[in-house]
C-alpha cells in the first residue's frame, strides 16, 4: 500500500467548505452537460454536494472524494433528465402541442449534448466527464466505478453512437 504524500492527506482531510468552493463550478458544468438544463444544473450540483456534506466524515477520507461526488451527481443528472423528458413527452401528447426549445447554446452544441443525453447512461456520463471535465480515462473509471478498460469501452461506444447519430465520419474509431 502506497503512503499518501502530505498534499494528498491535506486535500483528503480538507474542510467541506473548501471542497465545495473548489468543486462547485465544475460540478455545475457536468450537470448541465448531462441534464441539458441550466436551471437544473446548479440544483443538481447543490444536491450532490448536500449528499457529500451529509456523509462528509466518510467522504473526506476517501481516496478521491471528487470522483465520488461526480458519481453521485452524474447519477442524479441522468435520472433527472430522463424523468423530465418523459414528463415533457406526456404533457406534449396530452396538450397536443410541441414544446419550443429554449436556446441556451449554439445550435450545434444543443444538437451534440441532446445526442449525448440520449445515449445509454454510462456512455453519456463517460462522454460528459471526458469533454466537460477533461478527465482522463482512469478518472472517468473512478467516477463510473468501473475498470479503466470498461470506461474506454463506454467512451468508444458513445463516440461511435454520436458519430452515427450526428452523421460524422472518422469519429469514435
Amino acid at each position: 500500500m502506497a503512503i499518501p504524500n502530505e498534499t494528498e492527506v491535506v486535500v483528503r482531510l480538507e474542510p467541506f467548505e473548501s471542497f465545495y468552493r473548489r468543486e462547485f463550478s465544475s460540478l455545475v458544468g457536468l450537470a448541465y452537460a448531462l441534464s441539458g438544463s441550466r436551471l437544473a444544473a446548479e440544483d443538481l450540483a447543490q444536491e450532490a454536494l448536500m449528499v457529500a456534506h451529509g456523509r462528509w466524515d466518510e467522504v473526506k477520507g476517501m481516496e478521491r472524494p471528487d470522483a465520488w461526488v461526480r458519481r453521485v451527481l452524474s447519477n442524479m443528472a441522468v435520472s433527472s433528465y430522463r424523468k423530465r423528458r418523459s414528463e415533457l413527452k406526456a404533457i406534449t401528447r396530452l396538450a397536443g402541442w410541441r414544446q419550443q426549445a429554449v436556446t441556451l447554446m449554439e445550435p450545434e452544441d444543443q444538437k451534440f449534448w441532446a445526442a449525448v443525453r440520449d445515449l445509454p447512461d454510462q456512455q453519456a456520463k463517460a462522454i460528459a466527464l471526458h469533454y466537460v471535465d477533461d478527465l482522463p480515462v482512469s478518472e472517468i473509471a473512478e467516477v463510473l466505478d468501473c475498470s479503466p478498460s470498461t470506461a474506454k469501452v463506454h467512451l468508444f461506444r458513445g463516440r461511435q453512437a454520436l458519430a452515427k447519430k450526428l452523421k460524422l465520419s472518422g469519429v469514435g474509431a
